[in-house]
């Protein structure tokens, strides 16, 4: 596969009332083009600022990221980002949030039914045809999240950037986004970086765990190839003892040798 997201060298600092704080250190990871790659850590680890790097919501104090052998100077619609919080505007529709983003996109080069066309499939694709006409207050939690990805994937990003989009999601709505996510991603070839406190979750959607130390100063302490068959039932992966070997190594990273931080 080709590498895709290169990141190199990369530090981040951020100035403080107390003085500079070093988020990042030595971050060096390469993200080939269509894999799923899960980060995961302890809270204060750095997550969501490397994911904010790759977004180019942050620019990194030292080093270089490049996408598509260009760099990330800023953010770009070939980077579609999903947040825990589905950042939805309560006064449009589920259609009209995700239209937004399509004539945002595409607005100058395609005609409004083209647009439109857009909106319905990036909708469908995520299931909620039936709630287009919908406000955010009418539907549920797990159905924002879709509108959250089906505005995303709308963009037709050539990488999906996921900071912990199913995290405040009851279990079972959790569990049915996940299967909707592992079947958007085998459809659209999107390449996917994932920020997760779920093992179980890094496991079962990605092809490789990335294992942050804890920050401060945090940098990539182990990678973990996850080499299990797709697509992935979570019901035979429960008797799976690759499955088990796998979330085994995880937790034993995060819990042995990366020790909890005081609370």
């Amino acid at each position: 596969m080709e590498k895709y997201v290169q990141i190199e060298n990369v530090r981040q600092v951020f100035n403080t009332k107390k003085g500079p704080f070093v988020a990042l250190r030595d971050i060096n990871l390469n993200i080939n083009q269509g894999e799923f790659i899960a980060l995961i850590g302890h809270s204060g680890c750095g997550k969501s600022t490397l994911l904010n790097l790759v977004a180019g919501l942050t620019l990194p104090s030292d080093g270089a990221m490049l996408c598509a052998g260009r760099e990330i100077a800023g953010p770009g619609p070939e980077r579609g980002v999903v947040f825990q919080n589905h950042s939805l505007l309560p006064w449009l529709t589920c259609f009209e949030n995700v239209y937004l983003a399509v004539e945002r996109v595409f607005g100058q080069a395609e005609s409004k039914t083209s647009l439109k066309k857009r909106t319905h499939e990036a909708l469908a694709l995520v299931g909620l045809t039936h709630a287009e006409h919908k406000h955010p207050h009418e539907i549920s939690g797990g159905m924002k999240q879709r509108v959250g990805i089906a505005r995303a994937l709308s963009m037709q990003p050539k990488v999906l950037l996921l900071d912990e989009p199913f995290g405040a999601l009851d279990a079972l709505t959790r569990a049915h986004l996940q299967d909707e996510l592992m079947k958007i991603a085998a459809e659209t070839h999107s390449t996917v970086v994932m920020v997760t406190h779920d093992v179980d979750e890094a496991v079962l959607l990605s092809d490789r765990i990335v294992m942050m130390t804890n920050g401060p100063a945090a940098t990539i302490g182990e990678i973990l190839h996850v080499d299990l068959p797709r697509p992935r039932d979570r019901l035979a992966l429960a008797n799976d003892a690759k499955y088990h070997e796998y979330r085994g190594a995880v937790l034993d990273f995060l819990y042995r040798r990366q020790l909890r931080p005081a609370a």
